[in-house]
């Protein structure tokens, strides 16, 4: 058996091959672009309001680039090339593809069965011979039929008769599959021939020398090289580097927003002629007298100095354009009043490096710093300004009337808490709000998710007591209760306990459902579905922001992180109804970590902290109560100890001394002893570290 190598003249393979790749491109890409987004963002609802503010624009049209950014246009463009030329190659194949030989089989040939006996098949062979034989047969020129043709015809049903009537060419066919015995094999290269004949090999070597020697490097050395000057926090490398040099102890939330100009990312946006152009007018803006603070722009006496000392450039112009966001400070030009807003997401990002290097340090002051600068961010406060500039429509004159000569602030909830004819006479009136305005920053303040913390505690799953090194749940329970709520249900205690899963529950443990008590305090299972909190209401800041919440632990004495923050996006219960009203469910934030390494009693200050909105934190003492390991086992072995009942040798025992036997307990069916087990079980399964927080009202 002989092996011919050839070129595909015709184009019949080659378009499989290319068909073939592309697909394993494509397919993945498509996947990748079509498939349903996890974000948060992109997935959860929004608060209801029609307010618009000053330059809605201009936000929007930077929040719309972003989405398009996201969706990364050049992906979608290698989406569709690539279901272009799997198209155009579908088109080759249907068309100029060749028409593949099939198993040579005699029966199909002849046309008879193959239960056809050999009487049968001589009877249908002589037939085809009046009608195919050479001598018979005549070409019909409309069938585009040939004489050569019809002898290859006549030669092939003759091949097959023999097959089926003739032993040893039936014995080459059941031996080599065909009546001629040993076939040659052809392999046919997936390349038209025209592609290397005629000088046109040189060709294809430059088109390889250009895929592997320059583009693939490329690609690989831009993602390597991309992989590297990027930290884990998104940032670049060189900004993290100088945030890093800028870190205090004694950091506040004006030096924090210095250092967040530092960063490298601003150079992109602020290139050119855009370094410096307007600098001059955006800090005669900001400095201007302010209504409340000294400056128009928030900015203190340190910041300012601050931002004087600065050399021209990028970065003082930086600087000058998140006072002039932070301050809501109107600038008169489209271009500036653009960068205004473009700046504050990419400190964003900034100030989330900050957060990292801060917990490496542990210091419990720059963490919350930059917590609190996040908040700010998102909201456009400048450091100190009343939380009650996150109300649409208010303005400093409008917070200054409510607040009056107070040297503390109130929070949203505070003024929520006032009599509503107490709110309106303060904030209403001329040059302060229109009742039509009233009402939409009253709306948007009862849509704010603010999370009231009713009970934390500790717990070690399935055990009575915390040994050292064990590994402990923070358990936090709380109800969103926006601002302003009223006829707000008192807490079901049966809420306010953790119910641990069984140890087979597979679904529990997995995250697939949830162990929880009913009314009458029977286990039931829940399905676990994730519930989104309704985007930040942010009408200043450029993106759309999902708020989260960091619950972390701090030694106060020290000043120390104790347990680092867990994240919590989205809720176990929904927090308003199809129809906007809150729900007051009791949520749980659930936090794990390793328990002292030594027994005694430590007590902790547990920080509740959102992101997004100004004055929704929580800041409580909590207390851990770390027992010895053998005396908590000995406490354990003397809480299993029974008395005995009448009906056992030790009641019997006890009854001969004189004593009296105690009763038998109380049977009860099978269903109410399960249940009541299951309640005991999560009751002893309980620390006693539970901390209380003041009642909800």
């Amino acid at each position: 058996m002989s092996s011919d190598y050839s070129y595909d003249e015709q184009g019949q393979f080659y378009p499989f091959f290319i068909f073939t790749l592309t697909t394993i491109v494509t397919l993945p890409l498509t996947y990748s672009l079509l498939a349903p987004s996890n974000d948060a963002a992109s997935l959860a609802s929004r608060l209801k309001t029609s307010y618009k503010p000053e330059h809605a624009d201009l936000i929007e049209a930077q929040r719309a680039a972003q989405k398009r950014k996201q969706r990364r246009i050049k992906r979608a463009i290698a989406v569709v090339l690539g279901w272009a030329v799997m198209a155009g190659m579908l088109y080759l194949i249907l068309t100029t593809q060749r028409t593949i030989s099939k198993i040579w089989n005699p029966y199909d040939i002849l046309g008879v069965s193959e239960s056809a006996n050999e009487k049968q098949i001589k009877s249908h062979y002589r037939k085809l011979g009046l009608k195919y034989h050479p001598d018979k047969v005549r070409p019909d020129p409309e069938k585009n039929e040939t004489l050569e043709s019809l002898n290859d015809k006549w030669v092939e049903l003759t091949k097959a008769y023999q097959t089926l009537t003739d032993d040893e060419v039936r014995q080459n066919y059941i031996q080599y599959g065909h009546p001629d015995g040993k076939q040659s094999f052809s392999i046919g290269i997936a390349l038209p021939k025209f592609i290397i004949s005629e000088g046109n090999g040189k060709y294809v070597v430059l088109v390889y020398a250009l895929l592997l020697g320059v583009l693939l490097p490329y690609y690989v050395g831009s993602w390597w090289y991309g992989t590297q000057r990027i930290t884990k926090e998104g940032v670049l490398v060189e900004s993290a580097n100088n945030l890093f040099r800028e870190y205090s102890e004694s950091i506040d939330e004006g030096d924090l927003v210095t250092a967040l100009s530092a960063g490298k990312e601003f150079q992109e946006p602020l290139k050119g002629d855009k370094a410096e152009s307007g600098l001059s007018k955006i800090e005669s803006r900001i400095l201007a007298e302010g209504q409340i603070a000294p400056f128009a722009g928030g900015l203190s006496t340190k910041d300012k100095e601050k931002l004087e000392d600065l050399d021209s450039g990028v970065r003082r112009k930086v600087l000058a354009l998140l006072w002039a966001y932070l301050g809501r400070v109107e600038l008169d030009d489209q271009a500036l009043d653009s960068a205004k807003y473009l700046v504050a997401p990419i400190a964003q990002s900034l100030c989330g490096s900050f957060r990292a290097i801060s917990l490496a340090y542990g210091n419990i002051g720059p963490i919350l710093a930059s917590y609190y600068t996040s908040q700010r961010l998102v909201q456009a406060l400048p450091p100190k300004a009343s939380p009650l500039l996150q109300l649409p429509h208010f303005t400093p004159a409008v917070v200054k009337a409510i607040e009056g000569d107070s040297k503390t602030h109130l929070t949203v909830q505070e003024f929520m808490d006032l009599p509503d004819s107490k709110r309106r006479s303060a904030a209403v009136g001329n040059g302060l709000l229109s009742e039509e305005q009233y009402k939409t920053a009253v709306t948007v303040a009862q849509q704010l998710p603010y999370l009231r913390v009713a009970k934390a505690f500790f717990k070690v799953t399935g055990e009575r007591f915390i040994i050292p090194s064990s590994l402990v749940t923070l358990v936090v329970k709380g109800r969103f209760i926006p601002p302003g709520s009223i006829n707000i249900p008192e807490v079901d205690e049966v809420d306010l306990e953790d119910v641990d899963p069984a140890e087979d529950d597979l679904d529990a443990l997995m995250g697939r459902k949830k162990t929880v008590k009913d009314a009458n305090g029977k286990l039931i299972k829940e399905d676990n579905k994730p519930v989104q909190p309704p985007l930040t209401f942010a009408p200043y800041y450029s993106r759309d922001h999902s708020p989260r919440w960091h619950a972390f632990l701090s030694d106060s004495k020290q000043g120390k992180m104790a347990v680092p923050p867990f994240t919590f996006t989205a809720f176990d219960k929904p927090i308003f109804t199809d129809d906007g009203k809150p729900t007051y469910n009791v949520q749980t934030l659930r936090a794990q970590f390793a328990a002292p390494p030594q027994a005694g009693t430590y007590t902790f200050v547990l920080h509740v902290v959102c992101d997004s909105y100004v004055g929704f934190d929580t800041k409580m003492e909590v207390t851990l109560n770390v027992e010895d390991a053998s005396k908590a086992a000995a406490m354990a072995a003397e809480d299993e100890i029974s008395e005995p009942e009448e009906d056992s040798l030790a009641g019997q025992m006890s009854a001969l001394k004189g004593g009296a036997a105690p009763k038998p307990k109380k049977r009860k069916d099978d269903d109410s002893e399960d249940d009541e087990s299951g309640t005991d079980e999560e009751e002893e399964s309980t620390s006693e570290t539970n901390t209380d927080t003041e009642p909800e009202s």
